[in-house]
C-alpha cells in the first residue's frame, strides 16, 4: 500500500511527540545505589535491609531514600542498617536506632507529633491562606462592582467642560482679521 506524502509527514512529526509523552509519563527507574559489596548474604535479611533503607531519608540529598542515593553518608547509613540487622535487631529496633542518632528528619515519613507538626500541616496551612486571599480579593472586587452599578455613573460637581478643555470664547473682530491674514500668507 502506497501512503500519501502528507500521511508520512504526519507520522514523522507524531513519532517524536509520542516518545516525549512516553518519557514524561513513565516514572524514572530507581537508581539502585546499593553496590554488591554492601549486600547481605541472606536474601531475607537483604530484603529487610532494602525495605528499611527505603524508609530512611538521605541527609545529603534530602528527597531520596538512602536506598536510591549515591551519597557517601547514604552508603554509611545502608551499611549501618545491615550491621544492625546482622546483629539481630528487628526492623523497629533498627529504625529506632537510626532515629535516635539522627532525629525524626531521617525518616521519609516522619511521625505526626509536636516537633513535626509544621512538616505535616504547613502545606495545608499555606494552601488555605492562598484560598482565603483569593476569596477576599474576589469579594472586594465584587463589592466595588456592585457599588458602581448601584450608583450609576459618577456624578461630578464641576461644571461641564468640552472634552478638549474649557469652552473657548469667540474671536474678536481684530483677532479674526489677523487670523485671516496669517492663513492667506501675509504675516505682518
Amino acid at each position: 500500500m502506497i501512503r500519501p506524502p502528507h500521511a508520512i509527514a504526519t507520522c514523522i512529526w507524531l513519532l517524536p511527540a509520542l516518545l516525549l509523552m512516553a518519557a514524561i509519563a513513565l516514572p524514572p527507574a530507581p537508581a539502585g545505589a546499593v553496590v554488591p559489596s554492601e549486600m547481605m548474604a541472606d536474601p531475607k535479611q537483604e530484603k529487610r535491609a532494602r525495605e528499611i533503607s527505603k524508609e530512611l531519608r538521605c541527609l545529603v540529598c534530602q528527597n531520596q531514600s538512602i536506598d536510591d542515593s549515591d551519597a557517601e553518608l547514604a552508603k554509611d547509613l545502608r551499611v549501618l542498617v545491615r550491621e544492625r540487622i546482622a546483629a539481630g535487631d528487628s526492623d523497629k529496633e533498627v529504625l529506632d536506632f537510626v532515629v535516635h542518632r539522627y532525629g525524626d528528619f531521617v525518616l521519609l515519613r516522619p511521625p505526626v507529633k509536636g516537633a513535626t507538626f509544621v512538616l505535616w500541616a504547613g502545606p495545608a496551612i499555606i494552601a488555605l491562606m492562598g484560598v482565603l486571599a483569593v476569596v477576599v480579593f474576589l469579594r472586594r472586587n465584587q463589592r466595588r462592582t456592585m457599588a458602581l452599578q448601584a450608583t450609576g455613573p459618577v456624578a461630578s460637581t464641576a461644571p461641564e467642560t468640552p472634552p478638549n478643555g474649557p469652552a473657548a470664547k469667540p474671536l474678536t473682530a481684530e483677532e479674526q482679521a489677523r487670523l485671516k491674514k496669517l492663513l492667506e500668507g501675509d504675516q505682518r
